[in-house]
């Protein structure tokens, strides 16, 4: 494979040919913040908190789709980049809802994180109109506050690219500018299949999970992955917990793959279920009764072993015929 020579930070590096200035960064070790940018997705480019200086350019180019070339020279925290990104910064807080103490996002906003690592507060020097749009909360699997949207377009992006889906887009112009469903209807009222993956994949708190709403913070569960058996595509997430009970599931990769469909997200509420046995169950004269594991576990082998004898007499029995 190709490669070019280039340095970042005075620091010089060997990477492969036409990839980013942002994954070069990040191979060398570098966090440059990024909002629009999702691994597996088209970077659109469109927030430019990612940009970067680059020696010789007159301007500061976004580092998700600037490529790499022989040679160059890369600043990812000059003073004109950090000047950039909290202008930005600026900007984005002077129209947004800062009720970050009460917003289910807490401690898991990228706008929360990135204000406070470029010391960007409230109130800025471009405070203006907050937006008031109303709160989508017609349906059990979404909840909905486009007040909170910063038009990154990620969410628009996993629906068309990877759900396969185009049930929400950019809608209307200028300060009014949301993303919308067709016609602006309420979600239940679009085709929309709830696999949550524009929540998932969400950078502020615009889309949130209504399962998991009110439970708990990001930073007071702990998570273990496990394989969806609902079928056979195997989708891997995360189960939350919370003082030892299940609140919720959340997606290992929520910009690839699959999504989680409602079955898989939903499935953890039979862990609650009162008439749930822990017991496997047999069963005998077309009835299904509860067992001990190790009759069960006695019972597999000869059912096996039933069904290698079965298969092996249909080959032959296929061979004869023909």
């Amino acid at each position: 494979m190709a490669s070019v020579t280039l340095t970042i930070n005075g620091q010089k590096a060997i990477v492969p040919s036409g990839i980013t200035v942002l994954e070069a960064a990040e191979m060398c070790g570098y966090s440059v913040p990024t909002f629009c940018h999702e691994k597996d997705l088209t970077a659109p480019g469109a927030c430019r908190i990612c940009v970067v200086e680059i020696k010789g350019w007159r301007n500061l180019p976004p580092s998700c789709v600037t490529t790499v070339a022989e040679g160059m020279e890369v600043e990812t925290e000059s003073p004109a980049v950090i000047e950039a990104r909290k202008t930005i910064l600026e900007l984005l807080v002077a129209n947004h809802p800062l009720d970050c103490m009460t917003c289910e996002k807490s401690g898991n906003c990228k706008l929360q994180d990135y204000a406070y690592r470029y010391g960007v507060s409230s109130p800025t020097p471009y405070e203006g109109e907050k937006k008031q749009f109303a709160v989508d909360d017609s349906n059990p699997y979404i909840y909905r506050d486009s007040n909170k949207c910063i038009l990154c377009g990620k969410c628009v992006s996993t629906c068309k690219a990877v759900a396969d889906r185009s049930i929400i887009d950019y809608a209307f112009r200028g300060f009014n500018t949301k993303i919308a469903t067709f016609m602006d209807t309420d979600l239940k009222d679009s085709s929309c299949v709830y696999c949550n993956r524009c929540v998932a994949i969400c950078p502020v708190g615009a889309l949130t999970d209504r399962n998991m709403m009110g439970k708990g913070r990001i930073w007071e569960y702990e998570k273990d992955e496990v394989t969806c058996t609902f079928c056979d595509s195997g989708c891997k997430f995360d189960v939350n917990y919370k003082n030892g009970e299940v609140i919720g599931v959340t997606a290992k990769n929520p910009s690839a793959g699959r999504p989680l469909c409602l079955k898989g997200r939903l499935g953890t509420e039979f862990i609650k279920n009162p008439d749930r046995t822990d017991l496997p169950l047999v069963n005998k004269n077309g009835e299904f009764i509860p067992v001990s594991w190790e009759e069960a576990l006695g019972i597999a082998p000869i059912v096996e072993k039933i069904n290698t004898l079965k298969c092996r007499k249909e080959r032959e029995l296929k061979c004869l015929s023909t």
